[in-house]
Parts: structure tokens; C-alpha cells; sequence
């Protein structure tokens, strides 16, 4: 397994990690994810620790803790051989104050994240959403708190816009702050909006990109095809709520391009969708899901290969964006 620098730490982490998303599905949202108990848990995390894929990705907010709770019974006795991350931000409770990124939160929903977890640190420790009701400052502030106590070792960020991130990096850099090291957000063949404002500010601060739904909420797995219905999947069973449209034509275009590359190369659809944005050097970790075991390994092996010059720029042409504005200002 390929290993990269995460972001502009010194921590080496693999090319991809397992997501948790998974795990649980103790509410509605995700069962349309999955609900993965804590013996396939197991399973799933053992077939990865032995492909090098030792990092687990989770958020309080999967099945509002049950995914944390898996997870730190899934790697009891393996602690020392993992890389953990998990979130915080997201809505917990009926509190007023039980979402958002103010001290008070923060600093309640890690310690609720440790004990689920079943561990005294986590790697990183991620702000879920950018919150426009708490002053930059404060939350920086308690993130550099937990970084010293010991109990988050980096910090990093999603879902934020560009300018959120980079006014965030700078009054780190302002006040002698920890600095987030690494962005997760979403990017797919299908989902390019990372590419105009995101990957410029994140190759120029020297960053890494953690990548999440690197299918496209499932749209780029081989289930979805022209004329023909849609197969048991996540889509099928409502798990794309809350995903960007994407109109019909232009993804059975994309598909129709990966399935020439599948049918030159003998890849799986997901595994060349995966593979594309493996080759983009801003990507430290593509955080892959799985709902069982076949899923796993074949998500697995998406990297240690490489696609040809002729196949990315076909890729690369077929899910071409049109610039927003001001980026398209100038063009020839």
C-alpha cells in the first residue's frame, strides 16, 4: 500500500482509509448507508490492516455516536496499529448548545468521542462544518487546547469554503496556533468543484485532501447505466439524499468512458473511478466505504496500479467542469 505525508504533517498515512459510515446505521439516514454490527466490524478492519490500510475514518454524527462505539470494539487490542480520526460540529443533541464549534462543544463532543472510542487520543480530530456563529479564534483556541492535553494529535477540516479555510490558516498562523494540516472534502469524476477554488488554496498552503464519497454517493459504482434500472445499492435505497445533482446525460457519459477503460484494463468501474484521483498529487487519503466484504476488497484494489496518459485525459475530458467565475475570465 502506497503511503503519503498527511497534508503538511509528518505523518505518513495510506493512499486510502476505511470509512465508518457504515457502521451502525442505528437511525434512518444511515441505514440507507449501512448497518454493519461489530463483528463485521472486525472482519472488515482485519482484511485492512493486512492490505496496509490502517486508517479508520469516523464522525460523532454516524448514527449520533453508534459508529464510534463499533469502531473502538472493533480495534480493541489493535489501537497501536491504527490511525483514527473522527469529527465534531455536527448537531448531538437537543441542546442548544449541543452542536456547532464553540469551546463548550468541542471540548464535550471529543471527551464523548474518546469514550466511545475506547481510546485516550485520536490522530485527527476534524471540525465537521465551518460554524458561522462561533468566532474563528475561539475554536482554534480549543483545537490548540486539545492538541497540547494530548488527546488530538492534528487537526483538520470539512466541508469548509476556501476562504473560510484560508482566514482560519491564518489566524493559526497569526496567533502561534495549531494550523489544520489536512482537508476532507468531497471530489469525484462527477463532483470537480474541489478543483477551482480548494485545490489551488491547498497546493499554495501546502496542505493535503482527504477525500470523501470518491463515487459520488455511489452514482459512479457500475449500477447506474443508460437504459437500464438502477440495482440494489445505495442509491436504490435513498442514500444519495443530500447529494449535488448531477444531470443524467452528463454521468452515463462518465460512465460510458469508464466502462471502455473497464473492459481495456479489467478494472471494476469503482476501482478506476478511485484510481483517477489517486493521481492527483493533492490527495493525501480517499476515505473508501464498504457495506460487506466483496465491497472491501474490491474498493482495496483501486490503487498500486495506474491508469495510461490517454485514459486520464479521456477521463479527464468526459467530467470537465465549466469554470465558475471569475476562473473562467481570460480563458481562450
Amino acid at each position: 500500500m502506497e503511503y503519503r505525508n498527511l497534508g503538511k504533517s509528518g505523518l505518513k498515512v495510506p493512499l486510502l482509509s476505511l470509512g465508518t459510515g457504515t457502521f451502525g446505521g442505528t437511525n434512518e439516514f444511515f441505514q440507507r448507508w449501512g448497518q454493519i454490527d461489530v463483528k463485521e466490524a472486525s472482519r472488515l478492519i482485519d482484511i485492512c490492516i493486512e492490505r496496509g490500510v490502517n486508517f479508520f475514518d469516523t464522525a460523532n454524527v454516524y448514527s449520533q455516536g453508534a459508529s464510534e462505539e463499533i469502531l473502538g470494539k472493533a480495534i480493541k487490542g489493535k489501537r497501536e496499529k491504527t490511525i483514527i480520526s473522527t469529527k465534531g460540529s455536527f448537531e448531538m443533541g437537543s441542546g442548544i448548545n449541543d452542536k456547532g464549534s464553540s469551546r463548550s462543544h468541542i471540548i464535550q463532543a471529543c471527551e464523548d468521542s474518546l469514550k466511545r472510542l475506547n481510546t485516550d487520543y485520536v490522530d485527527i480530530y476534524f471540525i465537521h462544518g465551518f460554524d458561522v456563529n462561533t468566532p474563528i479564534e475561539e475554536t482554534l483556541k480549543t483545537l490548540n487546547t486539545l492538541v497540547s492535553s494530548g488527546k488530538v494529535r492534528y487537526i483538520g477540516c470539512s466541508n469548509f469554503a476556501s476562504w473560510q479555510l484560508m482566514k482560519s490558516l491564518s489566524i493559526s498562523e497569526r496567533h502561534n496556533l495549531e494550523k489544520y494540516v489536512i482537508y476532507q472534502g468531497y471530489y469525484s469524476l462527477i463532483g470537480r468543484d474541489y478543483e477551482q477554488e480548494l485545490m489551488p488554496l491547498i497546493k499554495d498552503q501546502e496542505m493535503g485532501l482527504m477525500v470523501w464519497s470518491p463515487l459520488g454517493w455511489g452514482r459512479l459504482t457500475g449500477k447506474i447505466r443508460r437504459n437500464q434500472p438502477i440495482s440494489e445499492g445505495r442509491i436504490k435505497s435513498g442514500g444519495d439524499i443530500g447529494s449535488p445533482p448531477v444531470e443524467n446525460e452528463f454521468l452515463y457519459n462518465v460512465v460510458d468512458v469508464l466502462d471502455g477503460i473497464s473492459n481495456e484494463t479489467g478494472k471494476s468501474i469503482p476501482q478506476i473511478a478511485i484510481n483517477w484521483l489517486a493521481q492527483n498529487k493533492t490527495v493525501s487519503n480517499i476515505v473508501i466505504g464498504a457495506r460487506n466484504e466483496k465491497q472491501l476488497i474490491d474498493n482495496l484494489n483501486s490503487v498500486e496500479w495506474k491508469l495510461s496518459a490517454q485514459q486520464m485525459d479521456d477521463l479527464n475530458a468526459v467530467s470537465k467542469q465549466a469554470p465558475i467565475y471569475p476562473h473562467w475570465v481570460g480563458e481562450r
